[in-house]
């Protein structure tokens, strides 16, 4: 997964919202009796009720006096609380006769149906989360949410279709009626098509094996545009939506497939699908169209949500930052993951020590195939990781990674979640600069992922405990050294240490920011000084400051409410320009902000001045030796 939050687009930068916490509420699976014929789900895209899909179940026969069923709490790869069932309503079950049955709501995803034995199917609409009304209900994760309305409909599953405690192992049929001049797109293999009589309507009919299959399979249906192309022996299928013609899968495509190119060639004999999805909405800015930007991982497709008023550079520049980022996944946790992973609980999940390696070593891949590959330059790539070492030096630098990731919806971990994109990808540079010193050039982080892509794969997953030892044993005692140090403990990492044997030096120089940014040169901004409460839509001031705003008298932590007369949420910093109006301000420009600290509002009053701030700047040593410059070029060079 990779999220992105309001300017930072404009950075191009990925960010991730915190995880909600929330209590755990403990269950055991049930053992209710179900036919072995598939369960039968229909979603109704035509006759929409207020912005409300119709999903009708049939569950085959059932033996029980009793069963409970079930929409996901957590899904796999958002690390966070999303409480699908919250966006269900008027619930209904019917007997063989027609008439409703009784049924008890445990919680807000749970509902036993009493009875059961003469369950003939039950029925219930399905809200979009996309258009939360209320801040009451929770505003999960664009990619992982759902959008309903008649020119586009993302359809991730897990928001429509739920399961039985205990039977998730049984296959389902899932059928999806549709206005005949809406396209769609699948990877779930589809068993039929149906027309009605006056082929107005489409009735299409997909097979899954098991529920894991559903959550794993997203669908769009929309007025799409759809680019169909091959990458060597994969299948690439590019949906995209723009709803106002702003960008097109035509112009998107060359970029998609250069990076996919890439991506194979980095990953050589290393490939696990035949096809792979991927699906592009381009939400408005108006209030309530999306919560949040980034994309989600899956299998064979990725789910993306960036917003439309992206200029064609920038949205090139996203789509390789994200979707490079979630096809590498199929590397981990898609191939090599814990039994966490393995045997997802939706309900009540417990969460793998190793997100420094789902999602770090993701993002380090996402960068170095990059420089490896000859898509950018190597000052670029070091621009980069300059980028993630200052952002995460504003997050907790002495937190034990393992400790962060098993309790990651608890806080003070949930907070400090965003890390694991920033110092959790440095880890795994300095992870692959060690392995390549170790055997002069001839493993590297990728061929110890390739081992044990091979000695576990999909459906083998590792023992979480003992997985450091693990790796340890494969690699060389300075690996493990690492990561008992720097992973399972709380030193920080002294990263000059390791740009030291690659011939790199760091120097302290005084460097130019933007406002609210602190930009480089190859993106328009790299770290950014405030990030949004995706609960709330608040916009707040984050991490090291620059001069300006320390000279303003801005702490971390203050809640930006208006500024020059605006006032700043999610909504109004997208809908009024403020953060793009901000790379115009001048030295003299007047700010007037009113912030929320520690529960009062106060008013600053000032000018832009001339923002900036401390910071390390990565050079290549021209004193570095022939054995560091030969790990540089085994690092960095095919």
């Amino acid at each position: 997964m990779k999220r992105t939050n309001l300017g930072l687009i404009l950075a191009v930068l990925i960010l991730a919202c915190s995880p909600k916490s929330g209590e755990v509420i403990t269950s055991s699976s049930s053992e209710k009796s179900l036919s072995n014929t598939p369960i039968e789900t229909t979603l109704d895209l035509v006759n929409l009720d207020r912005d409300r899909v119709k999903v009708t179940i049939n569950p085959g026969k059932i033996s029980s006096d009793s069963i409970l069923f079930r929409l996901p709490r957590v899904i796999q790869g958002t690390y966070d609380i999303s409480d699908f069932g919250l966006f269900i309503d008027d619930f209904k079950a019917f007997n063989y006769d027609g008439e409703e049955i009784g049924f008890n709501i445990i919680d807000e995803n749970s509902w036993m149906i009493d009875n059961s034995s003469g369950l003939d199917r039950f029925q219930y609409y399905v809200n979009d989360t996309f258009d939360i009304e209320t801040s009451e209900v929770p505003t999960p994760f664009s990619p992982s949410g759902t959008n309903i309305d008649p020119t586009v409909f993302i359809l991730n599953l897990h928001g429509f279709v739920g399961y039985f405690e205990g039977r998730e192992n049984l296959e389902y049929t899932i059928s999806v009626i549709s206005d005949a001049d809406l396209m769609s797109s699948s990877a779930l293999p589809r068993i039929d098509q149906k027309w009605s009589v006056d082929s107005s309507q489409v009735t299409d009919t997909y097979l899954a094996e098991r529920y894991f299959e559903v959550t794993d399979n997203p669908m769009m249906y929309g007025l799409l545009e759809i680019e169909d192309f091959m990458v060597g022996d994969i299948r690439i299928v590019l949906s995209v939506f723009s709803p106002n013609k702003v960008h097109s899968a035509a112009d998107i495509r060359e970029t998609v497939f250069d990076m996919m190119e890439a991506q194979k060639e980095y990953l050589g004999d290393m490939n696990s699908t035949s096809r792979y999805d991927i699906f592009l909405h381009l939400p408005t800015t108006e209030a309530n169209q999306a919560q949040g930007f980034g994309a989600l991982e899956h299998h064979t497709s990725t789910v993306v949500v960036l917003p439309e008023w992206l200029n064609e550079e920038a949205l090139e520049e996203s789509m390789i930052d994200v979707v490079s980022h979630e096809f590498f996944h199929i590397v981990t946790p898609l191939t090599v993951h814990s039994e966490d992973i393995h045997n997802f609980d939706y309900y009540a999940p417990t969460f793998s020590k190793h997100l420094w390696m789902y999602e770090g070593i993701t993002e380090y891949f996402a960068s170095h195939f990059q420089v490896y590959e000859g898509l950018q330059t190597q000052a670029d790539f070091y621009q980069k990781m300059e980028g993630k070492i200052q952002y995460s030096l504003s997050m907790d630098d002495a937190m034990s990674f393992t400790e962060m990731s098993e309790n990651v919806l608890d806080e003070p971990y949930s907070s400090n979640y965003i890390n694991v994109y920033m110092k959790g990808a440095l880890i795994g540079m300095c992870i692959d600069i060690l392995m390549r010193e170790e055997s002069n050039g001839e493993r590297s982080l990728l061929s110890l992922m390739k081992e044990l892509s091979t000695k576990y794969g999909m459906e083998k997953p590792f023992e979480d405990d003992a997985f450091i030892e693990e790796i340890t044993a494969m690699t060389y005692p300075s690996v493990g050294d690492f990561l008992q140090t720097h992973v399972v403990g709380n030193t920080p990492i002294n990263y000059s240490t390791y740009f030291s044997k690659v011939g790199l030096t760091a120097n302290q120089v005084v460097e130019p920011t933007s406002f609210f940014f602190l930009e480089n040169e190859i993106q328009r901004a790299q770290t950014p000084f405030i990030d949004v409460n995706p609960a709330t839509n608040e916009v707040f001031f984050v991490g090291e400051l620059n001069s300006s705003l320390l000279d303003l008298g801005v702490q971390n932590g203050d809640i930006i409410k208006e500024m020059n007369g605006i006032e700043v949420n999610l909504q109004t910093i997208y809908a009024r320009g403020l953060i793009p109006l901000s790379f115009s301000w001048t030295a003299d420009t007047k700010i007037s902000m009113t912030l929320e600290r520690s529960g009062e509002l106060i008013t600053i009053d000032g000018v832009v001045g001339e923002p900036s701030m401390m910071r390390q700047k990565l050079r290549e040593n021209l004193n570095a030796t022939a054995d560091q410059v030969q790990l540089r070029s085994y690092w960095l060079q095919k």
